[in-house]
């Protein structure tokens, strides 16, 4: 194993050894002799981040029991390292065995963030593999990609074999099953795989479908090229979640990564249908596990790694219908055992005192709410449901609760804003510096108030994102922004609110990846060309090289960030069935415009579309 990696010399020289030495306890070696297939799993960022991904480690778990496939990992080197790699002649490799990732049989990327692409043609490249799939040979792997982004794949379909749409578990072990049956029974050619590929369930493989252009440059068609398989792709989905795979050990990092810690998934999908999120569309139906298959699964994790702290995650951990009785669950051994349980994606409007006092972390450390908006009017236009109310109620619980430090979460540039509603952001952080003041007051003498308030405000850009109510919005032209940004940081005149916004010529280029087509593959092309990658990371990222691209690609990004897309065009994304139908977002889409909200899952089925994929406990199930 990786006997010709000269390690001794090259990792003296690199500022993190351990993202590429392997070796890590818990990792998953096999005799080479005894598999059918090797699946290369790359994560398109650094070993930190990709080693703290729950979806990583579960579909590296699970296509590890089969007994036939060795599944491996690969993460994106970062300069110095590749550097080392360029001086010495070592191509990308996977961190199990050290072999060349180009010897695999599948390479799979998930791709989590839109600005992860520059990342995925470094990758390519390093492993000596051509970046357009049109150009890889039949003895070449088959290169596929996954995630959230996959459900509008166009900006990389030029590079990508084949892409998994929606949950993996069962779907990437099918995948490689059908691999192996075709490679044995010799009826392989990378060609005939991925045409019987195409016709599995959930998987789009973007050579076998014709897209035509109208003269203004919006979509005429989408077309596949063959009777036998689908016009319309429909993601996959795990429909039992109390039997769906989960690690019982995960592969333990020699390095700190970012999040060092036990992750227990508690439910996939969201009830709530903010209009701007796509998450809490394309992960839909509500799926839970109960309170009893999880308790025992983080007791077995807890088992084997020893960490001290347990994560319970979801898109709203606080909606989950048996959150009490799982912490209660918990806490009946996590206490005696020193072990800190954290919940990530609380609600303002379902924070409560019982919740505080029952999880550790809370009791410790700051609290972060997202009210999205200034104003009611635009928090009902966007669906958030959180009223001034709710986050005063909140914000009341954590201070008497000790608390002083509360991050609040906005978004700048939302359908239908106005000046009035951003200066609603600037109103509602004073109003929450009033009410720890207020309640010191109230508790003369609580030692709970002896440090003074701290009110964090963070504001991102809107970007409009497939399978959303506002897939079809323009996002505000750059010079908007920035007014709209000055105008906020104008309003925040309190000394205990400090004001933070994202770059947003990043979100920019984001809105231009998210909404893409086929042709943006070109200026991704023009991006490796000039040595781009981690666009993810500050420190890397060059709006002036990106306007660039762009140009000599001949993509103009204001058609795809700038733009109100028209109802009636034909979107890039199509061709993709998340379960919930254009017209349910359309008509959320006006509703918005109408500032009229829609109420949640728990409250009523608003007839969305996803039930359709099926799963006993859903939500949905509970609504019909």
């Amino acid at each position: 194993m990786k006997k010709n990696i000269p390690f001794e010399r090259i990792l003296k020289r690199v500022e993190k050894p351990g993202r590429y030495s392997g070796g890590e306890f818990g990792q998953i070696i096999k005799d080479k002799n005894d598999i059918k297939a090797r699946v290369a799993f790359c994560f398109p960022d650094t070993y930190e981040i990709g080693m703290s991904n729950l979806g990583v480690r579960i579909l590296y778990s699970v296509l590890n029991e089969h007994k036939d496939i060795w599944c491996e990992r690969v993460y994106a080197p970062w300069s110095d390292m590749e550097e080392q790699m360029k001086l010495h002649g070592i191509p990308l490799y996977a961190t199990e065995s050290g072999d060349p990732v180009r010897d695999f049989d599948i390479v799979a990327f998930t791709l989590q963030y839109e600005m992860s692409y520059t990342n995925v043609l470094y990758m390519l490249e390093l492993a000596g593999l051509e970046l357009l799939a049109s150009e890889r040979k039949d003895d070449d792997p088959i290169v596929i990609g996954g995630g959230p982004c996959a459900y509008n794949a166009e900006p990389v379909a030029d590079f990508f074999d084949v892409f998994s749409i929606g949950e993996g578990e069962e779907a990437l072990v099918e995948f490689t099953e059908l691999y192996i049956k075709m490679k044995q029974d010799g009826t392989y050619t990378k060609s005939a795989f991925l045409h019987e590929a195409a016709k599995l369930e959930g998987f789009y493989v973007p050579s076998l479908y014709n897209v035509e252009y109208n003269e203004d440059n919006t979509i005429r068609s989408i077309t596949p090229l063959y009777d036998d398989i689908p016009a319309k792709i429909t993601k996959r989905i795990i429909r039992d979640m109390d039997k769906s795979y989960f690690p019982d050990k995960f592969v333990m990092p020699y390095i700190e990564t970012v999040h060092d810690r036990i992750t227990l998934e508690v439910y996939r999908g969201c009830i709530r249908g903010c209009r701007f999120c796509q998450a809490g569309m394309i992960y839909r139906p509500i799926r839970e596990k109960s309170p009893e298959v999880l308790n025992d699964q983080a007791k077995k994790l807890y088992d084997s790694t020893g960490y001290d702290e347990i994560s319970l995650i979801s898109l709203s951990i606080s909606d989950y219908s048996d959150l009490h009785p799982l912490c209660e669950q918990l806490l009946s051994w996590t206490d005696d055992n020193m072990v800190s349980l954290s919940l990530p994606s609380l609600r303002a409007d379902s924070f409560s005192k019982e919740l505080m006092e029952k999880i550790s972390s809370v009791r410790t450390g700051g609290l972060t709410f997202a009210p999205e908006a200034g104003t009611q009017r635009l928090r009902d236009a966007i669906n958030k449901n959180v009223t001034e109310e709710d986050l005063m109620h909140a914000c009341t619980v954590a201070f008497e609760g000790g608390k002083s430090q509360v991050k609040l979460y906005f978004m700048l540039g939302q359908p239908t804003e106005t000046y009035e509603d951003l200066a609603g952001i600037a109103e509602l952080a004073d109003k929450v510096v009033d009410k720890f003041f207020e309640l010191k007051r109230e508790h003369k003498g609580d030692g709970s108030f002896k440090r003074p308030p701290s009110v964090s405000v963070s504001v991102s850009t809107f970007i409009p994102k497939p399978f959303t109510a506002f897939q079809w919005e323009a996002q505000d032209e750059l010079d908007i922004v920035y007014d709209k940004q000055r105008f906020l940081e104008s309003k925040m005149t309190n000394k205990f609110v400090k004001f933070h916004h994202h770059d947003a010529k990043v979100s920019r280029v984001e809105a231009v990846l998210a909404r893409g087509d086929r042709r943006l593959s070109k200026a991704l092309l023009e991006t490796r060309r000039l040595g781009m990658c981690f666009d993810s990371w500050d420190e890397f990222f060059d709006y002036d090289k990106w306007m660039e691209c762009f140009e000599r690609a001949g993509v103009d990004p204001a058609f795809y960030a700038n733009r109100r897309i028209g109802d009636d065009e034909i979107l890039p994304w199509d061709m993709i069935d998340c379960g919930v139908t254009k017209e349910f977002l359309l008509s959320e889409n006006k509703k918005a415009h109408e500032n009229i909200t829609t109420p949640n899952c728990s409250q009523k089925c608003s007839a969305c579309g996803a039930n359709k994929l099926g799963g006993e406990k859903t939500w949905c199930k509970r609504q019909l």
